[in-house]
């Protein structure tokens, strides 16, 4: 009864959280609204006090929200949650329960995708509005990416602590807050709110990935996260460049900012129907709970053995060594910082520079819909190629699609003339591919004992490549689009021949065959 209690006292603190963000934001929205004679211009003009306290309430409720997800006796629950082994079973065929979390879960990463990916189709506005140049504009995407690095951090940390389903949650808060840079008279504000985004919008996607490996059956575990992941990245793509071509020659940049309002509470009430990990369950003592859950997903539970306990300690150890190793996570460590540096540098930049070519905004923004759009279908070939076909020649396969997309965009460039519906179509559909397959096909790809490490390096590297290509930008050393996929298609080669050489393939292939020391376990009974 007493954790029943503290649970609803939980869920009230977070309602009322959510109660006060969106109040915040809502009192935002009549500074918005002056500026609809002026074409929502609103560079300038002085902040009202109604603004100032709406700011304080979203704070305030953010942390209100973020209270009322903490669990209670968190150090305890920590330390439960290392006795306990949850697993699905190998063979476990799918259920209504594993498609219903899938499609909850790729529209949450839609949401999410969407959100850094509108940075683009804001760029040009901004800089009309606030007469900024193209080095003191690129501060805004080098705030958000800095951003996702942290959310990267702290939100696992969050998930552990919170849960994974809390989490989630929490990151929706944190988009309904930022939806005020719709109404920000500055640039200065921007660049506050846009650091708060991408640390939502950072930390979603592992936390996402997580919950699914978590809740899938091992069998279907590989193709289930690359179609997730990849219908959620192209599908944000696709979402954030249709809304710039609908709402943002009405209203202005800043409606796709405004946004966030809308589809952050769909977020808040799609986690209604987001599962939260059983051994979360089991840590807090919601045991009931828990046997619901597991029975929905064909999960079972036992304690963890002594021995399991010895190779945990004995995980710290030196992480293995050799040329396969290095080679290996070289191979995939250049691959996404080759990711990073196509989605967060040359497909932001992309619109603005089409726009400075002499396209209008609203086709440009029609055009990279179009392309998102091409693009939409070809994850699902990607997630039967990795689970049937071969998973280190999709992985191949897919940097090999953004060679041809950065050659054409080459050739586009060269020429000065054409459609860039072809190429960009290329580059969204290679780099979407390749970031859905990598995290899972390094998690493959590496003994239990530095699994972690080894992925969690990769996954810097695709916020790293972003960051590169930022900070070229605010030094104003970003060249023509031209040498820009010049500079990014010699790497991106380089990752595919290593891959190629030293990537190995791991369909169908027992995972403790990666452990010649036996340091992976069965983890299917009780």
């Amino acid at each position: 009864m007493t954790t029943v209690l503290l649970d609803r006292r939980g869920l009230w603190a977070f309602v009322l959280g959510v109660a006060g963000v969106t109040a915040g934001v809502l009192m935002h929205i009549p500074m918005f609204m002056m500026g609809k004679d002026m074409g929502f211009r609103l560079a300038g003009m002085p902040m009202g006090p109604d603004m100032v306290w709406g700011m304080v309430l979203i704070i305030g409720g953010c942390g209100v929200a973020a209270y009322g997800l903490l669990p209670r006796n968190v150090s305890q629950q920590i330390a439960a949650s290392q006795e306990i082994v949850v697993s699905p079973p190998e063979d476990a065929p799918l259920s209504a329960a594993h498609w219903r979390l899938m499609a909850v879960l790729v529209v949450a990463l839609v949401i999410d995708v969407m959100k850094p990916a509108s940075l683009g189709f804001t760029l040009p506005g901004m800089k009309s509005e606030y007469a900024i140049g193209q080095a003191y504009a690129s501060w805004l995407p080098l705030s958000a990416l800095a951003g996702t690095v942290v959310g990267s951090i702290l939100w696992g940390a969050i998930a552990d602590i919170y849960g994974r389903k809390a989490s989630i949650l929490l990151s929706a808060v944190f988009f309904v807050g930022t939806s005020i840079c719709g109404a920000m008279p500055s640039f200065a504000w921007n660049l506050g709110m846009c650091f708060m985004m991408g640390a939502a919008a950072g930390g979603m996607l592992p936390v996402t990935y997580a919950l699914l490996a978590e809740m899938m059956p091992s069998k279907h575990r590989g193709w289930s996260l690359v179609l997730v992941g990849g219908l959620g990245s192209i599908g944000g793509y696709f979402a954030a460049s249709a809304a710039a071509a609908l709402l943002e020659p009405i209203y202005s940049w800043r409606i796709l900012w405004l946004l966030n309002l809308p589809t952050g509470l769909i977020l808040v009430m799609l986690g209604g129907f987001i599962p939260e990990s059983a051994k979360f369950l089991l840590a807090r003592g919601r045991k009931e709970e828990a046997r619901r859950v597991m029975a929905r997903f064909g999960a079972e539970a036992r304690a963890t053995r002594a021995d399991e306990v010895r190779e945990l300690a004995r995980g710290k150890a030196t992480a293995l060594t050799g040329q396969a190793f290095f080679g290996k996570l070289l191979a995939l460590s250049l691959a996404a910082t080759c990711y990073g540096l196509v989605n967060f540098g040359l497909l932001l930049w992309l619109p603005a520079d089409l726009v400075d070519k002499g396209y209008e905004m609203k086709l440009v923004s029609t055009l990279l819909a179009e392309s998102a759009l091409i693009a939409l279908p070809t994850i699902f070939i990607a997630a039967w190629a990795y689970s049937r076909w071969s998973t280190k020649w999709s992985v191949a396969g897919s940097i090999g699609v953004t060679i041809v997309g950065l050659l054409l965009l080459l050739r586009l460039e060269i020429a000065g003339q054409g459609s860039p519906v072809i190429p960009v179509a290329l580059l969204i559909i290679g780099t979407n591919a390749m970031i859905a397959m990598l995290l899972p096909y390094t998690a493959e790809s590496f003994p239990l004992r530095i699994r972690g490490r080894t992925t969690g390096t990769v996954a810097a590297c695709s916020k790293a490549g972003g960051l590169i290509a930022q900070v070229l930008a605010v030094m104003a050393l970003v060249p023509a689009l031209g040498l820009v996929s010049v500079a990014i298609l010699f790497p991106t080669a380089a990752a595919l021949g290593l891959v190629a050489w030293y990537g190995k393939e791991t369909r169908g292939r027992d995972l403790r065959d990666l452990d010649p020391d036996g340091h992976t376990f069965d983890a299917t009974g009780i």
